[in-house]
């Protein structure tokens, strides 16, 4: 006799929908959540800093320099105090986010194309052109990254065009051996092999059949390249090769702190916090993207 308790719920016939399972993912996963949500308020702090503040981040103030933050006792028209300028050190600090987003997003956007088009070229077809992708990354390896954006930009300057074209010319060498090794696996599927054998062109088969399996890996190389460009400029900053005075840079302000670290630690704790923040949230951001989007999900 069957019983009521028996019969299978609706949940128990109907199979949670691909969105729904994205959303579990998603929201399920702590470090991605952390990641994003530090990133995105960082972002829209810098975005609309000029609106929430009422300091200019240049504007000198000699009569109000070395004001501590409020919480140590300092001002409260001057939230972080002020530099021996006399400059806001909150409105400094918020527009120094816009430079290190601006690095890291450039320069992982520059060297994400050079390295994925030779990553993929090299996998995909191999041979000859295998060799010289190797040999150049090979190249890469050799080059001392530091040494070499330190020796650049001192020849060109350091705005900041220079500082984010540099880094993404230095940085694509992850994302070639990635892509390769990535593409070598892929290119020797059974549905890439049939869509070779229906006649489909070599450029369709890149675009639909290789570089959207590629993604996952693609994302994670990313933020890690986002992450690293954002410490490059901020040490090319500190040795003052980087971005240049009066603009905000967290390394820069770093440097200019220093003389002061014994007197006052928080000139160069504040910086050196929000860059050791950021980072770390785009690194959660980037991990948590890979669990997000690899085909089994991880936790």
């Amino acid at each position: 006799m069957t019983t009521f308790s028996s019969i299978p719920t609706a949940e128990q016939i109907l199979e949670p929908s691909p969105s729904a399972i994205l959303r579990r993912r998603i929201f399920g996963h702590s470090g991605f959540m952390i990641g994003t949500i530090i990133v995105a308020v960082i972002a829209l702090v810098a975005i609309f800093a000029p609106m929430l503040l009422k300091y200019d981040p240049y504007t000198q103030d000699l009569l109000n320099r070395m004001v501590p933050p409020e919480f140590l006792g300092g001002k409260s028209d001057h939230v972080l105090g002020t530099d021996q300028l006399g400059r806001d050190y909150l409105a400094r600090l918020l527009h120094g986010a816009r430079v290190s987003l601006f690095i890291g997003l450039s320069a992982a956007l520059i060297s994400g194309i050079i390295g994925t088009a030779m990553g993929v070229a090299a996998g995909y077809f191999g041979g000859r052109v295998d060799a010289v992708v190797t040999f150049l990354i090979n190249v890469r390896l050799a080059m001392p990254v530091v040494l070499v954006a330190l020796a650049v930009v001192a020849l060109f300057g350091g705005s900041l065009t220079v500082v984010a074209t540099v880094l993404g010319l230095l940085l694509w060498d992850r994302y070639a051996v990635v892509m390769r090794a990535s593409t070598l696996q892929i290119a020797r599927r059974e549905y890439v092999a049939a869509s070779y054998a229906i006649g489909t062109s070599t450029p369709r088969i890149l675009i639909s059949e290789i570089l959207p399996n590629l993604m996952n890996n693609l994302i994670v190389v990313a933020t890690l390249e986002m992450a690293h460009a954002i410490l490059l400029e901020a040490a090319l900053s500190f040795l003052g090769l980087g971005v240049q005075p009066p603009t905000a840079s967290w390394g820069l302000m770093i440097s200019e702190g220093k003389d002061m670290m014994l007197f006052e630690p928080w000139l160069v704790m504040i910086p050196g916090v929000a860059l050791f923040v950021l980072v770390l949230a785009i690194n959660l951001m980037g991990d948590g993207l890979r669990d997000i989007t690899a085909p089994g999900g991880r936790n």
